[in-house]
């Protein structure tokens, strides 16, 4: 063998197998036979010999691939790669396709010019004159002529089979003969299959042959072939077929699903087909014609088609498209709503008044078919099919109807904005969606943006697991160009004012719209434009006109010379100076015996608050001191100025002007807040003056505090304001900042409001509609976890919320209590809304509503900043009067807004409602809106509270002292987490004396606040109260004050009190009028540990409690005919508080019973004996002699 195999086995490592059988099935018991057993293992040896089995090891070579093996497997690789890849390559190619029907019209460029006309009708033997009358139709020449078929027999007859429908053939230009179109269409799939010159040749060959017989008679059996197949359809291998559509499902995504794989292959369409629904609409010819201008109409079957085919669609566009007026009228003729209701939220009230307006106009149907309901109003009917909205509405209504049965479709229109109803809502249809179609009632969810973050909403799985479409809509925009300031002034009020002014000198006609951030901001500028560009009815600008007249310009040289691309600031303040010149020669002379005196209304005063830059902030260094006052001076004699403000607080029919066309000879000017940013298109307007700021209201996570804060907004919104020049006409826009500070300090896109505002109320609407982990719902973006947490604390101290038992930090898990569903049921804050559930008892619920009502809208009454001394004095002297004295002028400004919307009532009654609120300096608007409030909270509570007829009084009387003392108390129990305590004298040190001079201290804050000079409480200056809010501006300042006392605490706002132990002196003693025992406490309040006097509460139930409540039983005081048989107790009645009080049985018996059954007032005990006259008879007997048990058996119980 050799010694490389000498001795193989032995070397050779193998595993044994042992067979244990035989010995198993011995039986082994030697625990009783322990003494005798010698450790011997003859019991345990098997009678035969086991059995052993050698194991070998395989050991597995893998094999070396060879070169041409390792090719082999890496095409085979390549190809499964290129296969998978298929779907990209689809998804490029359907991008690039052309339609259907544009192919058709598409001439084979190979067959072009091939052939003169002159050689082709000399071929057919037709003269030319009569083919020049009659043009050849090419269906006409293959029917009596062949062609051949480039593709291979087999192939041809298998796809004759599987087609159902002959092609058609198009008509053939004159310059193209010779080729058919199909024969082109066939030659160009099988372009790999045969060379440009083969084919080349077949083609030739193909018309040498075209008139021969022979191919004509094979031509006619091959079709007649093809139709005795045609029957035996049925037998086709449809697995074949089938194998190849799902390849191509697979690869196809959603949204293409409408590409054709090939027009060779027919699909199986498995799924069911529904016949196509319009509904016919009798619009106007003029609107019509209107509508076809706007892009979104061109995409009509792309966006119903995607509409139909998917749940969830997302379709962006910038502002004018007519997303908002069209799509609705898109579902309402596709049939979306026959059953059912279109619904459309919009963000703002104005918007969704003016869209269901413009709807209903341009549908041509009444306000009954196309309605509206915003928080206030609205004029929905049981006819409704498109129904307008504001998305807190329809958040509303899923607390009621959770699934929205009543609608088919919901559009969310101006996603972009961001508010927080429109992200909840998107949140909850995100979830309500999958339901209805699982329920066969399929709801179509429609998102609206015009300049939309689509990532937050295509790539977040957590909100939509299947990526939605994306319809982008060609906007109808003109070109708009974009002027950028060399220096960004902090001035841009004036910077606003002078750009306006030089547009309307300068520049030819076209509206103006300037974006301002405020109204104080809106109103001085509109204030101004007037004073410079007056307008008059009746007269025309006849100086104007002789000027021009003298200088020989005519209209069609001024629009020339002031186009816009000449239109330079320097060059304008020139002409201005130099047209004023030249105006003073030409000034009729006046006879000044005819004017008065007193000087006229002038623009002297504007010309000094606007001609204040320093010299940086001038265009021209030589003209720097009197830019501003040429500019004004001599502007009478332009064009008028239609100005026009716009802001949220504005009254409806004022707002509704600027849609209006203005004057004869007048240019529009609108000096707007944001409200004309993306929610309102303005008609005519081709300038637009950017700020490039906006106020936003800022609001602190922890302490709450509210600050306007003016800030840049994002390079969207500049966008979007900047698109409002361009719906017309090529406009121009004028941004008043640099482009650097554009590309470096402006945020791609705005926060979004979920994340900048307190979320109490809708953490508390979640948790009602069973949603306990707020953290794990799917926010299109998510709110800081800290606003959450703090969201839930302020509900746990107004006990809307209560913790789990097992309740762990950061869980999120509180669930709602009884007063938190009563609290949800109103659509106010949390906090205003337990107060009216706190306030049914004592008759308080008419004011409890005036006053919500009032303290829920923003600024009811206006503050006399900018107002003469008289007139300030004079509102302020009002309301110390309504004020009161005693309760009422504790309670504060509450007080005061309850008097005002009383006395509004009354005006109202009599008539005299808006010039009471001019007199009183009411804001009107906000007067309207609190009767709205009060209607909407008095239908609430009568629905829900059976029998109570509550109604709007107008001749309501004050509340009086003790009415007012209520009020306070319910005031605290709605804000106990808002409570501020005075700083003492003593408190302060030397060196903040001036700091904290009248200064309050809150529970989240270290920083002093302070009593508004308009507080009514500013003079009494309590120590201690209760605030609506916080805001900021050069100090902190509380709104909505009302003095409360420290004793209240304990009670109603027990959370954040830290009380002692019941004190022992003075001692505990009982309360005949409540029948319940009292005790003495001492406390602290907040975070900062404020002392609490000494408090006199209900003593705390606990076995402490109830030894003294069984002392008083015993002393006669809860039942006085107890009383004479004090004396012959066998104890007296103060053993039960002594620390040995358990040695004694009787002691143990008594206080052992009353806490069976929780017994620690007069009430519980009475109730008791209701259930069990016995009760406590035993455990009192124990006390007595025996011979009195049955006398005290007879009295029992001795009520």
């Amino acid at each position: 063998m050799g010694k490389k195999r000498y001795n193989w086995k032995a070397r050779n490592v193998s595993d044994i197998e042992i067979d244990n059988t035989e010995t198993k099935k011995i039986p082994l018991d030697i625990e009783h036979r322990k003494d005798n057993y010698d450790n011997c293992n003859a019991l345990v040896l098997p009678n035969k010999k086991r059995y052993t089995k050698n194991k070998e090891k395989k050991i597995s070579v893998t094999r070396i691939l060879s070169k041409k093996r390792r090719k082999q497997l890496e095409k085979i690789v390549e190809k499964k790669q290129k296969k998978l890849q298929r779907s990209t390559l689809l998804e490029e190619l359907a991008k690039v396709q052309a339609p259907q029907e544009e192919l058709k019209k598409y001439v084979s460029l190979t067959a072009v010019q091939t052939k003169g006309l002159k050689r082709h009708f000399r071929e057919l033997n037709v003269p030319i004159t009569e083919t020049l009358i009659n043009p050849i139709d090419e269906c006409e020449i293959n029917n009596t002529e062949s062609g051949l078929n480039a593709i291979k027999g087999g192939k041809r007859k298998r796809l004759s089979i599987l087609n159902d429908e002959k092609q058609e053939f198009s008509k053939s230009d004159l310059n193209t003969v010779g080729f058919d179109y199909n024969l082109y269409q066939e030659s160009s799939e099988n372009e790999s299959e045969c060379s440009s010159n083969e084919c080349e040749n077949k083609n030739d060959l193909e018309y040498k042959q075209k008139k021969s017989e022979m191919d004509i008679m094979n031509e006619k059996n091959l079709i007649e072939e093809d139709e005795k197949k045609k029957s035996h359809k049925k037998n086709i291998n449809l697995e074949e077929i089938k194998s190849i559509e799902n390849e191509h499902e697979k690869t196809l995504p959603d949204v293409q699903s409408k590409v054709k794989i090939s027009q060779n292959i027919i699909a199986v369409n498995k799924t069911t087909k529904t016949p196509a629904v319009y509904v016919t609409l009798n619009r106007k010819a003029e609107i019509q014609a209107a509508r076809l201008k706007l892009p979104v109409v061109a995409d009509e079957q792309v966006i119903v088609e995607t509409i139909n085919e998917n749940s969830v669609v997302i379709i962006t566009g910038e502002t004018g498209s007519g997303k908002t007026t069209q799509v609705p009228q898109f579902l309402y003729e596709a049939g979306y709503a026959k059953n059912k209701l279109i619904g459309i939220t919009e963000p703002r009230r104005v918007a969704a008044m003016s869209m269901s307006k413009r709807v209903a106009e341009e549908m041509n149907l009444t306000e009954k078919e196309v309605s509206y309901l915003i928080r206030f109003e609205g004029n929905v009917t049981p006819e409704t099919k498109i129904k307008f909205m504001t998305d807190g509405v329809l958040l509303k209504e899923i607390q009621s109807d959770f699934l929205l049965t009543k609608y088919s479709v919901i559009i969310l229109d101006e996603a972009h904005e961001r508010s927080v109803y429109t992200d909840i809502l998107i949140g909850l249809l995100s979830r309500i969606v999958p339901l209805r179609n699982k329920r066969k009632n399929p709801l179509k969810l429609i998102i609206m943006s015009a300049t939309l973050c689509v990532e937050e909403f295509v790539k977040n799985s957590k909100l939509f697991k299947v990526k939605p479409p994306v319809i982008t809509v060609e906007s109808r925009q003109f070109p708009v160009t974009i002027h950028f300031n060399r220096r960004t002034s902090d001035d841009y009020v004036t910077d606003a004012l002078r750009k306006a002014i030089k547009i309307h000198t300068r520049l030819p006609e076209g509206g103006i719209l300037i974006f301002l951030t405020g109204q104080q901001e809106v109103n001085s500028v509109v204030r101004k434009l007037r004073k410079a560009f007056p307008f008059k009815k009746g007269k025309t600008n006849l100086l104007e006109a002789k000027v021009e007249e003298s200088k020989g310009i005519n209209a069609s040289d001024r629009n020339e010379e002031n186009s816009e691309n000449d239109f330079d600031d320097k060059e304008a303040i020139k002409r201005n100076k130099q047209q004023h010149k030249k105006q003073f020669f030409n000034l009729p002379r006046i006879d000044l015996d005819n004017y008065s005196i007193m000087p006229t209304d002038d623009t002297h005063e504007d010309v000094v608050d606007i001609g204040h830059e320093d010299g940086e902030g001038n265009i021209d260094e030589d003209e720097s001191e009197d830019d501003d006052a040429f500019l004004l001076r001599g502007l009478s004699n332009i064009q008028p100025l239609w100005v026009l403000p716009l802001y949220s607080l504005l009254p409806s029919y004022k707002q509704a002007k600027v849609f209006e066309r203005p004057p004869e000879n007048c240019r529009l000017c609108v000096v707007s807040t944001n409200v004309a940013e993306t929610s309102l298109t303005i008609p005519n307007i081709k300038y637009v003056i950017d700020c490039g700021r906006c106020k936003m209201r800022m609001y602190d996570k922890v302490t709450g505090v509210s600050t306007y804060n003016i800030c840049y907004i994002s390079k969207a919104a500049a966008n979007q304001r900047a698109g409002r020049s361009g719906r017309t006409a090529a406009g121009h826009c004028y941004r008043l900042y640099s482009s650097a500070v554009f590309n470096d300090q402006f945020a791609q896109f705005s926060m979004s409001e979920i994340q900048r505002k307190p979320i109490d109320d809708l953490v508390l609407q979640m948790k009602v509609m069973n949603i306990n982990k707020v953290v794990n719902f799917p926010f299109p973006t998510a709110p800081d976890p800290l606003q959450l947490r703090i969201a839930e604390t302020r509900l746990l101290t107004l006990g809307a919320l209560e913790q789990f038992s097992f309740y762990k930090e950061g869980a999120f898990n509180a669930k709602v209590t009884p007063l938190g569903r009563s609290i949800a049921a109103f659509p106010v804050a949390p906090r205003y809304g337990k107060m009216l559930a706190l306030s049914y008892q004592h008759n308080l619920l008419q004011y409890t509503i005036c006053m919500v009502a009032a303290l829920s809208v923003q600024e009811v009454l206006i503050e006399g900043f900018n107002m003469e001394g008289k007139l300030k004095n004079k509102w302020l002297q009002t309301r110390r009067i309504w004020a009161g004295i005693g309760n009422s002028l504790l309670l504060g400004d509450p007080m005061v807004l309850i008097k005002a919307i009383g006395a509004t009532e009354y005006a109202g009654f009599k008539g005299k409602l808006i010039p009471f609120c001019e007199e009183n300096g009411l804001r009107h608007k906000a007067i309207v809106e609190i009767k709205k409030l009060r209607q909407q909270l008095t239908n609430e509570i009568n629905l829900n509270v059976p029998n109570i007829n509550l109604i709007i009084d107008p001749s309501m009387s004050p509340p009086t002292d003790m009415q007012a003392k209520l009020l306070r108390q319910i005031l605290l129990a709605g804000m106990a987490d808002q409570v501020a305590r005075k700083v003492l004298s003593e408190e302060i040190e030397d060196q903040d004396k001036a700091k904290w001079k009248y200064a309050y201290k809150t529970v989240e804050m270290e920083d002093p606040v302070f009593m508004h000079s308009s507080c009514v409480l500013r003079k009494t200056s309590p120590e201690w109260v209760v605030y609506q809010e916080i805001y900021e501006t050069n100090k902190l300042y509380m709104r909505g004050v009302t003095a409360i006392e420290p004793e209240w605490l304990p009670k109603f706002a027990p959370t954040l009190c830290t009380l002692s132990e019941p004190l022992i002196e003075p001692s505990p003693r009982y309360d005949l009028h409540s029948g319940k025992v009292l005790c003495h406490i001492t406390g602290t309040f907040g975070r900062a540990g404020w002392q609490l006097p000494m408090i006199e509460i209900e003593y705390p139930m606990n076995i402490e409690g109830v030894k003294w409540f069984a002392r008083f039983f015993l002393e006669g005081e809860v039942c006085p005919k107890l009383k004479r048989f004090v004396p012959i107790l066998l104890s007296t009645p103060g053993s039960v508080n002594k620390s040995w009080a358990k040695l004694l049985p009787r002691t143990e018996a008594i206080t052992k019973t009353l806490l069976s059954e929780g017994v620690m007032s007069k009430c519980k005990l009475i109730e008791v004996w209701d259930k069990n006259k016995t009760f406590l008879l035993f455990a009192y007997q124990k006390w007595l002699p025996e011979s009195t048990h049955s006398e005290m058996a007879s009295l029992w119980p001795p009520i």
